[in-house]
């Protein structure tokens, strides 16, 4: 008796105590919701301080507490570029906001159309007579493309700035799997649809560097219009021409090169900037040297909320890469969005639908789960339109089509309309070590696929005629929303990409215009005076802050790469690791019939490291190899 009644009080105290445990937990929880999130009437009169220390995106990524504590990683911070834009333009007639400060130390970059956008919202400031200051170690493209709109542009006397325009080059397998004696099985139509072409070429061919061509040079064209636009007095010829030359000329100082080329207008450390900051918008000695009085972009937009007047026009967001399931945000699960979707549809609190693309496709599942979903909501007799942010190609154009009305940027990726499926075999591989397979079919498909055996003809001949019958579907797709034929939708596709502009010479798009002429026009096709948008899904609420602000902290600003040359050398070196990792899981990891832009998201500058597949660690990769 007495050791039962020692247990007893001992299971009573960890009872005890993991209660005490909870309950500081809860309350804890709770004062950081309270305390970390912003609110409104915490704007104090000075700058507008926006810290892009991450990416811009169309949508953020979801984060799972789960994988947050598995993975040993701190989740990279993401931007919206409407929050950004929108929270320029509402300071650019705020008495409050003496000046506007963007800091791109640690900037992680993003596509034209996005910065396109920021930068028009800057230029409202500044013809509101508000400055707009902007400050960097080392600028790159997107950093110099916003920088263009900017009053004052500052760069570190360490720094500099560097144009690399559009392009690079994509990392091509076949000998490496013709070494190990991996078939690559390859399933697809389209003579420009390029996505197979790392698996079973050694380089790009004249096809996809033809398409390639024709859209990097739109974009390039773009970027440096806008630029010289902005800045005039910017010397982009020989900044891109010969750079050798153009740093040569000022004893190989980048920061003073990119003075002289008019692409800064000051040098000067972090205490300088935020010296002449403080004359603008008032000093803060509290907070320390070259400190200014300041709102974060949090807090002011907490304190200036979007209008809620008149009736929701539903907005969905697809961006990322189209998958199977519930993924998302950030990536576009299939189920999750026609979820959203079917959620709206059941109810009557919406008078349209704006359908925003940001995406270079993925699963043919996936992507037409969601146009059912979207054509659902189109039998209600709801008025439905389409806004391209940067890239709605692939499976991103097929869930467009029930677009009435699609709007895009001349910036903007679109087309690569095509199917393919990758199913690797390694029936040689294995004989190497002495390993055959053999067995008894029934029929020609049993068994099949047989990935340590090979693929019978029967089966191969099964799945291309699957393939093709899905382009079949495609292209009837396509032709039914833009009243084309058949044939004529198969002279534009072939898995080609487009640029905006010349999708809107081939009709595959309708107008140039953002989410707001989209949503302008929902509202106008709707017939209604007085809309607000609603974005159907966003990710966003207190858990989500609660976990930024768990995992965030100074520490990681010493732990990242520099912001100099060399250090833009190391984050490349980064994001070659996550390419080599993402190139090996789409091969291995099984996926079905993929609408999918490799084009597209070969020239993803939108962050320093791209974010690896879902799913998709080092751990399951080496799963997939291991025999």
């Amino acid at each position: 008796m007495k050791f039962a009644r020692s247990a007893w009080k001992l299971l009573v105290a960890v009872k005890d105590a993991l209660v005490l445990l909870f309950l500081l937990l809860f309350f804890w929880a709770l004062y950081a919701v309270l305390t970390l999130r912003p609110a409104p009437g915490m704007v104090r009169e000075g700058a507008l301080y926006l810290v892009l220390d991450g990416p811009v995106v169309e949508e953020r990524s979801h984060i799972d507490p789960f994988s947050l504590l598995t993975s040993g990683e701190k989740p990279r911070r993401e931007y919206r570029e409407r929050d950004i834009a929108r929270a320029i333009e509402q300071a650019a007639t705020d008495s409050r906001i003496k000046v506007i400060v963007l800091d791109l130390e640690k900037f992680a970059g993003g596509r034209q159309v996005h910065l396109s956008h920021i930068g028009a919202a800057m230029d409202k400031a500044r013809a509101a007579k508000k400055p707009v200051l902007v400050r960097a170690v080392m600028y790159q493209d997107d950093g110099v493309q916003l920088a263009a709109h900017a009053s004052e542009v500052w760069v570190d006397p360490i720094g500099g700035a560097i144009v690399t325009g559009p392009g690079g080059t994509n990392l091509y397998y076949k000998a490496l799997l013709d070494r190990l004696k991996v078939k690559a099985h390859v399933f697809k139509v389209g003579t420009y649809k390029s996505a197979v072409e790392p698996y079973i070429r050694d380089d790009a061919s004249p096809e996809a560097k033809e398409a390639l061509n024709a859209v990097y040079t739109a974009l390039w064209d773009s970027w440096q219009a806008e630029v010289k636009k902005a800045r005039p007095k910017a010397n982009l010829a020989l900044v891109t021409g010969d750079p050798v030359k153009w740093l040569a000329e000022s004893n190989n100082d980048a920061a003073q090169a990119a003075l002289k080329a008019g692409l800064v207008d000051k040098l000067g450390d972090r205490i300088a900037f935020g010296k002449r900051v403080a004359e603008l918008a008032g000093a803060d000695p509290a907070a320390g040297l070259g400190a200014f009085r300041s709102t974060d972009m949090a807090t002011y937009l907490a304190d200036r909320p979007e209008p809620r007047e008149g009736k929701a026009i539903a907005v969905v967001t697809i961006a990322g890469e189209i998958v199977d399931g519930d993924a998302g945000p950030g990536t576009a699960g299939g189920d999750r969005i026609a979820a959203l979707l079917d959620k709206a549809a059941a109810s009557d609190d919406y008078a349209g639908l704006v359908v925003r693309v940001d995406s270079p496709g993925g699963s043919v599942l996936a992507s037409e789960r969601i146009r059912a979903a979207i054509e659902r909501i189109k039998a209600k007799g709801l008025p439905v339109a389409v806004s391209m942010a940067n890239l709605a190609a692939s499976g991103g154009y097929w869930v467009s089509t029930p677009g009435q009305r699609i709007f895009a940027e001349p910036d903007t990726i679109t087309g690569s309309i095509g199917i393919f499926a990758v199913i690797p075999t390694v029936e040689d591989t294995i004989a190497q070590y002495g390993v055959h397979a053999d067995g008894l079919r029934t029929t020609p498909l049993a068994g099949q696929p047989d990935l340590l055996g090979g693929l019978t003809p029967a089966f191969q001949g099964l799945l291309q005629g699957q393939i093709e019958n899905n382009y079949r579907r495609f292209i009837g797709l396509v032709g039914a929303s833009r009243h084309k034929t058949p044939e004529q939708v198969d002279a534009i596709g072939q898995g080609r990409i487009w640029d905006g502009g010349t999708a809107r010479q081939n009709g595959l798009v309708d107008q140039f215009g953002g989410l707001d002429d989209a949503l302008a026009w929902t509202a106008k096709a709707a017939k209604v005076d007085k809309w607000h948008p609603v974005f159907l899904g966003s990710g966003d609420g207190t858990v989500r802050s609660l976990l930024e602000q768990m995992v965030s902290d100074d520490g990681d600003a010493a732990a990242a790469p520099s912001g100099d040359l060399a250090g833009f050398v190391a984050l490349r070196q980064q994001a070659l690791a996550d390419r080599l990792m993402a190139d090996a899981a789409r091969l291995l990891s099984g996926r079905g019939a993929q609408a999918y832009c490799l084009e597209c998201a070969a020239d993803d500058r939108s962050a320093a490291r791209p974010a690896p597949l879902p799913g998709r660690g080092w751990l399951a990769l080496l799963a997939r190899l291991a025999p």
